[in-house]
């Protein structure tokens, strides 16, 4: 992968290529940012600097057959772990080597996909996919093994925050002191998942959200779009690429998730003193706890950005402002104004914490009718 094909920043392009050329390759690094910034074809390019010892800050120019091999991505020592779950295909004890050939599609197709988009892919989208013993004892296998082209050995661990304690703990050691020539590149959108130890023993380099500019062109290189559909995509993009594209394309789930929040919010507003509101409101959360746990976190992640935007409109930041609810009779500003400094940290905290218990098998029926009726109670409390 050429580093002229990723979107954007340059100068994390520069130090990477920089500390290979001087000989400074860390033993483990830690790529921290939203997939859609660009986190896993920039890991992807930098192994490839490393191994096909490419110069000039391009991988062009070095060993010409291993730059090929990399085009397949099917260089024998650049490893990949991510997380996987069982499906049509493999019943038990699933790892990545069982998806090999999917994963190679979908970087293909979409290299700045999402892990719902992954999901999606291998037909596990209700379900939550981790990184277990059973990869964990793979890599450790891959990496005792002698370099193939006697140079590096790069374990590439996406969404390396999905490890469990298990997997961790087996990989702990190996990180900290890996073989000779061995490069870790661990990515993760939320580096506060990864334990500590783990954390403590990687270089961390931060991904910015990519620029509405950016995105702008390559919407407009890629897609044949005009300048003005182009910007408008790409400032409700927020700095993703991937956003940008489901935006496009009307693909990415976010006109389910409005009409969702918006009757949530309508229902809550009505619910206080109310008891047939009340019951529409358990109503509302039986049928989100039908969808898989995947999408229920999608969603209430969505909510948190939806309060934040109202947030940030009440509060004359239209600068800062990218969502644009299409549901007729729904207006952001009129909403805006019930968001304020008096209620959104626990309208926040509330949403994280039913995130936290989704994500851990919690009853989600259970957990969104307490989220709704704590909602009914925060919409109406009064700036403080």
């Amino acid at each position: 992968m050429l580093f002229s094909e990723i979107l954007g920043l340059a100068h994390i392009k520069s130090y990477l290529t920089t500390s290979v050329e001087r000989g400074r390759i860390p033993h483990a690094q830690l790529f921290v940012g939203p997939s859609g910034s660009g986190t896993l074809p920039m890991a992807i390019a930098y192994a490839q600097y490393i191994l096909c010892q490419n110069t000039g800050g391009e991988n062009t120019g070095g060993n010409s057959s291993c730059n090929i091999k990399f085009d397949h991505l099917a260089h024998p020592d650049l490893h990949f772990a991510y997380p996987v779950a069982t499906n049509d295909k493999v019943k038990k004890h699933p790892t990545a080597n069982h998806f090999a050939e999917e994963w190679r599609t979908f970087i293909n197709d979409n290299p700045y996909g999402s892990i719902f988009d992954w999901y999606l892919s291998l037909g596990i989208e209700k379900k939550q996919g981790q990184i277990g013993v059973d990869e964990a004892l793979d890599v450790v296998k891959k990496l005792s093994l002698k370099s193939y082209e006697g140079g590096y050995k790069v374990m590439l661990i996406w969404m390396a925050n999905k490890m469990n304690i298990a997997a961790s703990n087996k990989l702990l050691k190996l990180i900290e002191e890996p073989p000779e020539k061995t490069v870790f590149i661990l990515i993760t959108e939320d580096e506060e998942q990864l334990i500590q130890t783990i954390r403590s023993r990687c270089q961390v380099l931060h991904f910015p959200p990519l620029g509405e500019q950016v995105i702008k062109d390559a919407l407009k290189a890629s897609e044949n779009l005009s300048d003005t559909e182009a910007l408008k995509i790409a400032h409700q993009a927020n700095g993703d690429y991937s956003k940008a594209l489901h935006l496009l394309h009307h693909d990415g789930g976010d006109e389910q998730f409005e009409d969702w929040f918006i009757q949530w919010v309508r229902t809550a507003f009505r619910a206080k003193g109310n008891k047939s509101a009340v019951n529409d409101l358990i109503s509302w959360s039986e049928s989100i706890a039908g969808s898989g746990r995947e999408t229920q976190k999608r969603f209430l992640n969505y909510c948190l950005d939806f309060f934040r935007q109202a947030l940030l409109l009440n509060y004359n930041a239209e600068d800062l402002v990218f969502l644009q609810p299409k549901t007729n009779g729904f207006k952001l500003k009129n909403f805006a104004p019930f968001i304020h400094g008096g209620n959104i940290m626990d309208i926040s905290n509330e949403l994280q914490d039913a995130i936290y218990h989704i994500e851990r098998n919690g009853n989600a029926k259970i957990i969104l009718t307490d989220l709704s009726i704590k909602l009914t109670r925060l919409l109406h409390k009064k700036v403080s």
